[in-house]
Order: structure tokens, then sequence, then C-alpha cells
């Protein structure tokens, strides 16, 4: 099983984790409640998980400009 990072807002590929032994407290989903889990957190039919995450661009763009949380996707 493998997980494999895109960024919520602009769909580039953050990176993927290969390891099989991970542990969920590991990667700090334990703290998400089921809402956040849900749209976080999706698996595909080989039994990957996919996490929307933010990428370091994005998370840039919306520090200078806030209004950008309004919007599902950022294009830089």
């Amino acid at each position: 099983m493998a997980i494999h990072y895109h960024c919520r807002h602009c769909g580039t590929k953050i990176g993927s984790l290969e390891n099989s032994s991970v542990y969920t407290e590991q990667l700090g989903f334990h703290k998400l409640d089921d809402q956040e889990r849900q749209e976080m957190i999706s698996y595909d039919q080989s039994g990957d998980m996919h996490v929307k995450a933010i990428c370091e661009d994005c998370q840039e763009s919306l520090e200078r400009n806030p209004d950008y949380h309004q919007q599902d996707f950022i294009i830089h």
C-alpha cells in the first residue's frame, strides 16, 4: 500500500510513501475528525491511499492573498 499526497488546490503531486507499515498516528491522521478524513483521504482500487494536502506554492499564495481561501483551485 502506498500513500500519495496531492495538493488540494492545484493538483500537484507533493510526494508518496511506499512504506506499507506506517501507522495513522505517525502521519497525524488520528487528529482528523470524520468529516476531515472523508474530505482529505481516499483509496483507489489497488488499496493505495490518496491524501489531499497543500503544496508550498499554494500555501505561500494563500498567505499573501487570504481571499484565495474562497477558491477551490489556485492557478499559479
